[in-house]
C-alpha cells in the first residue's frame, strides 16, 4: 500500500503530466500549421505573401505577452491565469476550424496566440514548484524540455498526417477535446492558489513597455524577409522596439515594485541561460523550417511523408531529455551538460550543411536529424535548470515567462537572419544558372552553416558567462500547486 508521501508524489507527477500536455498542445500549434500552409492557401485564397500571416498572427502576441502573463500568475493565481489562457486558446482553435475567410482565420490565430501565451507563460515555474526535490525536479525539467522541443518537432509529423488524411481544419479542431480534458484535470488537481497581490508587482508602465517592445520586435523581425534589413521601415521599427525595451529595463531599475525583480533580471546565470537558449532556439527554428522545405521542394516528399520524416527528431529529444538528461543533471554541473549538448548540435548542423540537390533522406537528412536533436535534448533541460536559478515561489511565473520570451524572440531573430541568408544565396545561385533544386540546396547549406555559427556563439556564452552550479542560488524547496 503506498505511503502518504508516495501518494503525494504520484499526485504531483500526475499534475505535472497534465501541465506538460498543455505545453505540448500550445507549442505544437506554432509549427503544426506550417506543413498545412499550401492547403490553407488553396482553400481560402491566400496570396503567397499573405500566407505567412497564418504563422505570424500567432507568433506576435505569443512572444509579446509571455513575460506579462507569467507575472500575472505570480500576482493573481497561477491556476486561474493558466485556465483562463487555456480556455481562450481552446475556443480560438474551434473558431479557426470553422473559419471560411482569411480575416476570420487570422483573427482566430491572433486570439489563439494570446491564449497560448497566458496559458504557457508560467508552466515551467509551476513544474519547478511542484517538484522541489532535486532528483524529481531534474526529471520534471527534462520532461518539460521534451514537451517544449518535442512538441515543436511533433507539429510537423501530426500536421502532415492530419492535413493529408482529414483536412487543414483538423489541426485546429483537435485542440478542442484536448483543451477540455486538460482544463478539467487541471481544475481538479491544481490548488486554488492565491498570488502575492497586484500591489506587489503590478508595474503597469513596465508591462506596457515590455509587451509593446517585444511584440514590435517580433513583428519587425518576421517582416525582414519582405522589407529587407536596410529598409527605413525595418530600421525605424527596430529602433522603436529597442527604445521600448530599454525603457522597460530603466523602469525596472527605478520602480518600487518592478515587473521583474532585479536579482532575476541582472543575474549572470539567468542572463547567460537565456542568451544561450535564444541563440540555440534561433538555430533550431531554422532546422525545422528549412528541413521541411528541403524534403518537400528538393526531395519531393508529400506532406504526410515529410511529417513522418521528422519523427526521429521528437523521438531522440524525448529519449534524451526525459531519461538521459535528468540522470546527468543529478550528477554533473548543468553548465557542462549544456556545453556538451551544444557541441553535439554544432556537429549536427555541420552534417546538414552537406546536403545535396540529388540527395537522399538516409544520407543527407537522417544523420543531422539524429545528432542535432540529440544535442538539443541534452542542452535544453540544463538551460532550464540554470534559467530558473534563484527563482522563488512568489516569482517563479515571471522567471518562467522570461525564459519563454527569450525562446520566442531568439526563434524570431534566428529565423529572420537565416531566411534572409538562404533567400539571398538561393537567388544568387539561380541567377548564375543553377537548377531550382541546386539553388535551393545551396541556400539551405549556407543556412545550416550560419545556424551552426549561432550555436557556436551560444557555446562560448555558456562557457564564459554562466556561473557553475555551486555559485547559483537554489530555488526554495516549496512543493505547491496540488490539492
Amino acid at each position: 500500500m503506498p505511503t502518504a508521501t508516495q501518494a503525494s508524489l504520484s499526485r504531483r507527477w500526475l499534475t505535472v503530466m497534465v501541465l506538460l500536455a498543455a505545453q505540448v498542445m500550445i507549442i505544437l500549434d506554432q509549427n503544426i500549421v506550417t506543413i498545412a500552409l499550401p492547403a490553407i492557401r488553396d482553400d481560402l485564397g491566400f496570396s503567397q505573401s499573405n500566407l505567412v500571416w497564418t504563422v505570424n498572427a500567432y507568433v506576435i502576441p505569443f512572444g509579446g505577452l509571455l513575460l506579462l502573463a507569467g507575472r500575472l500568475g505570480d500576482l493573481i493565481s497561477r491556476k486561474r491565469v493558466f485556465l483562463a489562457g487555456l480556455a481562450l486558446f481552446t475556443l480560438a482553435s474551434a473558431a479557426i476550424g470553422f473559419a471560411d475567410t482569411q480575416s476570420l482565420l487570422l483573427a482566430g490565430r491572433f486570439v489563439q496566440g494570446i491564449g497560448g501565451a497566458v496559458a504557457s507563460a508560467g508552466l515551467l515555474g509551476m513544474v519547478v514548484m511542484l517538484l522541489p526535490e532535486p532528483a524529481q525536479q531534474a526529471k520534471g525539467i527534462g520532461a518539460f524540455g521534451f514537451a517544449s522541443a518535442g512538441g515543436g518537432a511533433l507539429g510537423s509529423v501530426i500536421g502532415g498526417l492530419l492535413t493529408e488524411a482529414v483536412g487543414w481544419e483538423s489541426i485546429f479542431f483537435i485542440n478542442v477535446p484536448l483543451g477540455v480534458a486538460v482544463a478539467v484535470l487541471a481544475w481538479r488537481l491544481l490548488d486554488d492558489d492565491r498570488g502575492i497581490g497586484l500591489k506587489a508587482g503590478a508595474d503597469i508602465v513596465g508591462a506596457v513597455l515590455v509587451t509593446a517592445g517585444v511584440m514590435l520586435a517580433v513583428y519587425t523581425l518576421i517582416e525582414v524577409e519582405h522589407q529587407g534589413w536596410n529598409s527605413p521601415r525595418t530600421l525605424g521599427l527596430g529602433a522603436l522596439a529597442a527604445l521600448l525595451v530599454a525603457g522597460f529595463l530603466l523602469r525596472q531599475a527605478k520602480a518600487a515594485t518592478p515587473l521583474v525583480p532585479l536579482r532575476i533580471l541582472f543575474s549572470r546565470t539567468v542572463a547567460g541561460a537565456n542568451l544561450t537558449q535564444a541563440l540555440m532556439v534561433g538555430a533550431a527554428f531554422g532546422f525545422m523550417y528549412f528541413t521541411v522545405l528541403y524534403l518537400q521542394q528538393v526531395l519531393d516528399f508529400a506532406p504526410a511523408a515529410a511529417g513522418l520524416a521528422f519523427l526521429p527528431a521528437p523521438l531522440v529529444i524525448a529519449s534524451v531529455s526525459m531519461w538521459v538528461a535528468p540522470r546527468l543533471l543529478a550528477r554533473f554541473d548543468p553548465r557542462r551538460i549544456a556545453i556538451t549538448g551544444l557541441a553535439v548540435m554544432i556537429a549536427g548542423f555541420a552534417l546538414f550543411a552537406q546536403m545535396r540537390a540529388d540527395g537522399t533522406y538516409l544520407a543527407d537528412v537522417l544523420p543531422g536529424m539524429i545528432s542535432a536533436p540529440l544535442g538539443f535534448g541534452l542542452t535544453m533541460p540544463a538551460l532550464m535548470t540554470l534559467g530558473m536559478a534563484g527563482s522563488r515561489p512568489e516569482d517563479a511565473g515571471v522567471t518562467s515567462g522570461l525564459f519563454n520570451t527569450a525562446q520566442q524572440v531568439g526563434g524570431a531573430v534566428g529565423l529572420a537572419v537565416l531566411s534572409t541568408v538562404v533567400a539571398a544565396r538561393t537567388a544568387g545561385l539561380a541567377e548564375g544558372g543553377a537548377s531550382e533544386a541546386e539553388a535551393l540546396a545551396g541556400g539551405f547549406r549556407l543556412g545550416y552553416g550560419v545556424a551552426g555559427v549561432f550555436v557556436a556563439v551560444a557555446l562560448v556564452i555558456a562557457a564564459t558567462l554562466m556561473r557553475p552550479r555551486r555559485e547559483a542560488p537554489v530555488a526554495e524547496p516549496v512543493p505547491a500547486g496540488v490539492a
